[in-house]
Order: structure tokens, then C-alpha cells, then sequence
């Protein structure tokens, strides 16, 4: 390159969002730390009064500027409001800038990027709080009308950001996330044993991931367990089996707790609430089977972690979820319960298919790697920054 890039990221995610975006957020952009030492890069972080988490430390060629209003006043000043007070003034003259969570702010004649990770609220309006759906679906258009290139996690997303927005092929790219390298099998007892103490877990238990709301689907898989029950009532089993949904409470949560009582099963499932990053290789290890059924998702990174850790995946087919799971897991229809419960009885009995899954899995897993992401991103901002005259030749 001809000259140093100074290239600005919306890092607000990273510091206000333990999961979801939050952590691909971190993960990338330490990622780019890594395999980045030239270019100069401009972080900040709308985080309010709030302490805000991940500050450092970070190469020199990196620098984290805290601003002092919340995410939430951000979004109704730039989004709603739209009032059109570019990102500049808040950290200084940039050569291109990257958001990686769906919108952008104001930036004027710098090039831009954004990563959209899912069009769920297109797919699946109905799994929205009401209204969000209505605000997504206005900021997002405006973000990708704007940015010179779109960045999706899957070939799934890109799909439906050209079929549902009529974004231009050649601006949408895509850009795989990856698996730490802290997912792993867990084999420590005392490392184990703390994390079952810890959340109550039971000796066998078929494990469910992500924020309690519908998209999730998460309805379907209790009715699943619960002809999984007697499906090993039927056998003779004499271990219990147990049912663990880890997640924080969203929207329609009732209505999984009511399925959950309305089984007769209530006392094998267990609510764990949200599962600190540090145990999450160890509950993925501990779990006999990962089910994710999800409706729709742009990506489906736990199902990753999971082979990551030597945990046999059950998966809905739909949306992203084949480009992730490969032919390293048993995928079924989302809405096909007795298919799910079958698909888990499989894992659980036969040891041969368990071993083939776990095996496959962590192969499968071992294929996508924040390095590989954080360089393929290195590339695209390059080939952005060229389209325009550098900012940096003024600084």
C-alpha cells in the first residue's frame, strides 16, 4: 500500500454485549490486532456511565475511545433522529470505517463497510418484539445503501441481502467467523465438576443454547425431549435424563416455561440462565448431545463450539445452519419434533454414530478460524480504501 490506512470500527458491541455480536466483535477485531500492524485503527465505544469491558491492552497501532453516552441515546440520535453528525467529529479523519452490528453512522464521503449478520427480521418479523422489526428493516436499508461493501457470515445471508434488499451481487461479500481456540474438550474432573456444580447439571443432559425467544425455537425442542423421555421410559433406562436451556430470558420467554410445565417433565429441565464465557468449553463438554434447532440464524456459531469441544450436534437444516454443520451432524426440519427427538435418540444410543459425529465435528470445527476472518476483512478494507483518496495523506 502506498500509505498507512486509518481505519475506524464500531467496537460498541464488544464492550456492552457479553454474546451474539458482542463476542464476534471482540474476536474479530483482536483478530485484526493480531495479523495487523501496519494500518492505524480507531475504536470506540458509545458505553454511557458504564465501565466499559475489553479496554486493553492493545498494540500501539490500535486505540479505544470511550464516548459518554449509551448505545441506546446513539441509536435514536443517528438512526431515528438521523441527525447527521458524522463519526468523524468523535474520532478524527478516517480512510474508511467499519460496523460490524447491521447500521452505520454518518460518515460523509468515507468509504464504508457494514457486516449483516442475519435478516431474521425480514425471514421471521413475527419473532420480534413489535415495532423492532419496523426500525431494523429501515436502518438496515439505509446502512447498506450506503456502505460500499456488506459483509455477510454466510452465503445464506448474502443470498438474502441480494433476494430481500436488492443489494448488487458483487457488494456483498462474505467473510466466515471462527472458533476460539479455548473450545476445546474439557478432560480436567475438577474443571467439570465445578461448572456442573455451578448451574445444577445433571449427570446426562441434552443441551439447548442461546437467548430464550422464539426464533430460537426452542418450544419444539422441550416437546422433543419429552418424547425422548418416553422413548427411554419405553427402553428401560434407568439414568435420568435431563434437558439444560443456557440463555438469558427474551421475548415470549412465558412461552417456553409453559411448555416446559404443560410436559409433566418440568423437574428434568433446567433454566441456567446466562453462561459465563469462561464455562462455556466445560458445559459443552459435560453435555451428552448439543441440539440447536433454530428457525433461522446467519450463522450458528455455538454449533461450532460444540464440535469444538467433542459434542455431537443436532441441527435444524434451514438458513445458514448447513454451511456449518457440513456432513459433520444430523440436521432436521425445525418444525418436525418427532424427527428432532428421533435425531437425538440416534446420538444417545448408537456409539458408533456418536463417534463418527464427534469425530467429524471437531474437524468440521477446526475448518474456520478468526485468523483466516480477520485477514480476509484486511483485504477488503485494502480494496476499499483504494477507491477513494486517502484521508491519511492530510493526517
Amino acid at each position: 500500500m502506498e500509505a498507512i490506512l486509518r481505519i475506524g470500527i464500531d467496537y460498541t458491541a464488544a464492550v456492552r454485549q457479553r454474546a451474539g455480536i458482542g463476542r464476534y466483535t471482540r474476536n474479530l477485531v483482536r483478530a485484526l490486532a493480531d495479523v495487523d500492524s501496519a494500518n492505524s485503527y480507531a475504536l470506540f465505544a458509545a458505553t454511557g456511565r458504564a465501565q466499559a469491558g475489553d479496554s486493553g491492552p492493545w498494540p500501539a497501532n490500535f486505540c479505544l475511545r470511550r464516548l459518554p453516552v449509551s448505545d441506546r441515546l446513539m441509536h435514536i440520535l443517528w438512526q431515528r433522529l438521523r441527525l447527521p453528525v458524522r463519526i468523524q467529529l468523535l474520532i478524527g479523519q478516517l480512510d474508511l470505517f467499519h460496523s460490524p452490528d447491521f447500521v452505520l453512522p454518518p460518515v460523509g464521503r468515507t468509504p464504508a463497510l457494514v457486516t449483516v449478520h442475519d435478516l431474521s427480521f425480514l425471514r421471521l418479523p413475527d419473532c420480534f418484539v413489535p415495532g423492532f422489526a419496523d426500525y431494523l428493516r429501515g436502518a438496515v436499508s439505509r446502512a447498506v445503501a450506503r456502505a460500499a461493501y456488506v459483509i455477510a457470515d454466510s452465503a445464506s445471508t448474502r443470498t438474502d441481502l441480494i433476494e430481500l434488499m436488492g443489494v448488487e451481487e458483487s457488494r456483498v461479500l462474505v467473510i466466515y467467523p471462527g472458533v476460539e481456540a479455548r473450545f476445546r474438550p474439557v478432560l480436567d474432573r475438577s474443571s467439570l465438576d465445578r461448572v456442573r456444580n455451578a448451574y445444577g447439571l445433571p449427570p446426562r443432559f441434552v443441551l439447548g443454547l442461546g437467548t430464550l425467544q422464539p426464533r430460537k425455537n426452542f418450544v419444539v425442542l422441550v416437546e422433543a425431549f419429552r418424547r425422548l423421555l418416553l422413548a427411554e421410559a419405553a427402553d428401560g433406562h434407568s439414568q435420568e435424563l435431563g434437558l439444560v436451556l443456557a440463555g438469558e430470558k427474551g421475548w415470549m420467554f412465558d412461552e417456553i416455561a409453559q411448555t416446559v410445565r404443560s410436559t409433566g417433565f418440568e423437574d428434568r429441565v433446567r433454566f441456567v440462565g446466562f453462561v459465563n464465557d469462561d464455562d462455556l468449553p466445560a458445559l459443552y463438554s459435560l453435555a451428552s448431545v448439543f441440539a440447536f434447532p433454530s428457525l433461522y440464524e446467519g450463522f450458528g456459531l455455538p454449533i461450532l463450539e460444540a464440535m469444538a469441544c467433542g459434542t455431537p450436534v443436532v441441527a435444524a437444516d434451514n438458513s445458514s445452519l448447513p454451511e456449518v454443520v457440513g456432513e459433520a451432524g444430523l440436521m432436521v426440519d425445525a418444525r418436525d419434533t418427532e424427527g428432532l427427538a428421533s435425531a437425538l435418540w440416534a446420538v444417545l444410543k448408537d456409539g458408533n454414530l456418536r463417534a463418527q459425529l464427534v469425530d467429524a465435528g471437531q474437524r468440521r470445527a477446526s475448518q474456520f478460524a478468526w485468523g483466516r476472518a480477520a485477514s480476509e476483512l484486511l483485504t477488503v478494507y485494502e480494496a476499499t480504501a483504494d477507491r477513494r483518496p486517502r484521508a491519511s495523506r492530510s493526517h
